[in-house]
């Protein structure tokens, strides 16, 4: 039985942080995916969509954390109970999107890894398994350092977690996952695969008034777009600093377009506003928010490759 749970320990302690530092890299990707759940197709809680990236935090850093202390053996009997409290909110999720087909991704292991609600839902339910084994015989979890040790590394972890959510949050995802990453060329991910499922990029669609405008841009050399997912929520403060990247990169024989899910007229008024030298094009807002964290924030391509990435803080850095 010590054996088990010393097993069990390594398993749920694991795959608890592998899973939460996977979201943690990228909360905004779990906020949306919050927001998905909070919407009113499938949990009808709208009220509850402003708060979904605290929530996202919470979540978060509540699940790597508790994977670390049950690791390290520090206050196991709440950790335990805290363990299996989360899982079972993640096992009624998982069972609700699953059984009612509402969220095709739960967005567990964030964009690393993709499992289907039933995939997830039959994890959750593996783990809930091995929670109760550590349940029942807490006893033989022991710490594995003397002391305060595991106390120390505890708020240690919770510190340095805290503080890569504030990183990714103020600039971009430190591991990108996504189709649209630094090295990725989006024609290779428009191909369909072998099977016949959904390219990695899919819905790239960079249009003006007439036509389809991706085919031609993604043929071209030095090419930068402006992402402005949704106007009335981006931060308008960074727009000073996008207006002087986009003239320098002009200059430099860029061909340069916002992009923005928008209204065109809302576009043109923002334009005229702040002066930006450069027309927009429409792209599907979910889309746009896959290919950056960012509103707005800036990517270079180079025939069709992403080749830079960066929030509008750090537009500067943009090596033209």
């Amino acid at each position: 039985m010590k054996i088990l749970v010393q097993i069990s320990r390594i398993l749920v302690g694991a795959l608890f942080i592998f899973s939460g530092f996977v979201k943690l890299v990228d909360p905004i990707g779990s906020q949306y995916k919050f927001q998905e759940y909070f919407s009113e197709g499938v949990l009808n809680m709208e009220f509850l969509i402003p708060f979904a990236l605290p929530f996202a935090i919470l979540l978060i850093v509540a699940e790597i954390l508790l994977g670390v202390m049950i690791l390290i053996g520090y206050k196991p009997k709440i950790t335990v109970w805290s363990l299996l409290i989360l899982t079972l909110i993640f096992l009624f999720l998982t069972w609700y999107s699953a059984f009612y087909n509402k969220v095709t991704d739960c967005g567990c292991f964030g964009d690393a890894i993709k499992l289907t609600p039933w995939e997830t839902f039959y994890k959750n339910v593996i783990l809930i398994v091995l929670i109760i084994v550590l349940l029942i015989k807490v006893a033989f979890i022991k710490p594995i350092f003397a002391g305060k040790i595991p106390k120390l590394i505890t708020f240690l972890s919770l510190a340095v977690f805290l503080f890569i959510v504030q990183h990714v949050l103020t600039h971009l995802p430190i591991i990108d996952f996504r189709a649209y990453a630094v090295g990725k060329n989006l024609q290779e991910g428009m191909q369909y695969p072998a099977d016949g499922s959904i390219p990695p990029v899919h819905d790239f669609m960079l249009e003006d008034a007439q036509q389809d405008l991706a085919p031609i841009l993604l043929e071209k050399e030095k090419v930068m777009l402006v992402i402005v997912y949704n106007l009335d929520k981006s931060d308008v403060s960074g727009f000073p600093a996008i207006k002087e990247v986009a003239e320098k990169a002009i200059k430099k024989g860029y061909t340069v377009y916002g992009v923005s899910a928008s209204f065109s007229d809302d576009l043109i008024i923002a334009k005229e506003k702040y002066n930006l030298p450069f027309e927009f094009l429409f792209c599907d807002e979910t889309t746009l928010k896959t290919m950056i964290r960012a509103n707005p924030g800036v990517i270079i391509l180079d025939k069709g490759t992403v080749v830079q990435k960066k929030n509008f803080i750090d537009v500067e850095d943009l090596e033209l």
